[in-house]
């Protein structure tokens, strides 16, 4: 497992890093899991926000909480935005059609995994954003798959 670690002092950091990634997502490697840990507050929806607008969409992006996925398409194929904070029966996996949407091809951006573990198939990508004393982004990025590599390469 690769391990790197960034900070974003303000918002701009976390858009250009979500540009950055957005680059390295393309129709041949869209196919990818990304991870989102973090408290509430740290950033995780503002970085999917910054990333599916480098990917795109113009639209609005709303958190899905209370819905669970949000899904999107963008320039290079299908995009989902899930939030698994409210998720607690691995019933709800199956009923909710979540096997089949992560063995098509797309981007999953998962926020709250840990909720999900146990029926959530291994991330390309975990990013683990905590905020520090001073309000900056302390982001831990961990390397899970040799997808993952490519992304962050």
């Amino acid at each position: 497992m690769i391990v790197k670690t960034l900070v974003w002092p303000d918002e701009a950091a976390t858009a250009a890093f979500a540009t950055q990634l957005a680059a390295a997502l393309t129709h041949a490697n869209l196919n990818a899991c990304i991870a989102l840990h973090g408290d509430l507050g740290a950033g995780k929806t503002t970085f999917v926000r910054y990333l599916l607008q480098a990917l795109g969409e113009e639209g609005r992006i709303k958190s899905p909480t209370y819905a669970v996925v949000e899904p999107y398409t963008v320039n290079v194929g299908e995009v989902w935005h899930f939030d698994f904070y409210r998720f607690s029966d691995p019933r709800e996996w199956e009923d909710a059609g979540f096997r089949d949407i992560f063995a098509s091809v797309g981007l999953k951006l998962c926020e709250w995994p840990q909720n999900a573990a146990g029926v959530m198939p291994t991330p390309d990508l975990e990013l683990d954003i905590q905020v520090d004393d001073i309000e900056q982004r302390q982001v831990r990025i961990s390397v899970l798959t040799p997808r993952g590599q490519e992304l962050l390469a």
